[in-house]
């Protein structure tokens, strides 16, 4: 199946998808060094990004959280792609600087956690692989 969506940061990444069902906030949220989510609030707390397509609804926080995104690029746990329901500038400009292929206006409840996806951000698509 494939799902379109608008594209936001251009490439193309595979892997398997880590889905929250609450927004992310990055700064605070996410711990740029390992990539663990620390937010206790959120579903996916304890949760490792590293090499993952990380699915959620959409950003929350501080215009930091852009260079967190850039941090977890840099130290090497970032995700392989991002998708949200809806994307906002600070996720947005996180993923462009740091060269994460992300997509949004996606019906994120058809795809499932764990599931291998396929994300083209030059297309603005997102192919349910399993």
């Amino acid at each position: 199946m494939i799902l379109t969506g608008r594209k936001i940061s251009k490439g193309m990444a595979e892997g398997e998808v880590l889905k929250s069902t609450s927004p992310i906030s990055f700064l605070g949220g996410v711990d740029p060094k390992t990539g663990i989510i620390m937010d206790k609030n959120s579903d996916v707390f304890g949760e490792c990004i590293k090499d993952k397509v990380f699915v959620f609804p959409m950003g929350k926080g501080s215009t930091v959280g852009s260079y967190v995104i850039y941090q977890l690029k840099k130290n090497g746990v970032s995700p392989v792609a991002i998708i949200n329901r809806e994307a906002e500038t600070i996720v947005s400009v996180g993923a462009i600087i740091s060269d994460i292929p992300m997509v949004d206006r996606i019906e994120i409840e058809s795809i499932k956690e764990a599931k291998k996806v396929r994300v083209n951000g030059d297309k603005g698509t997102v192919e349910i692989l399993d």
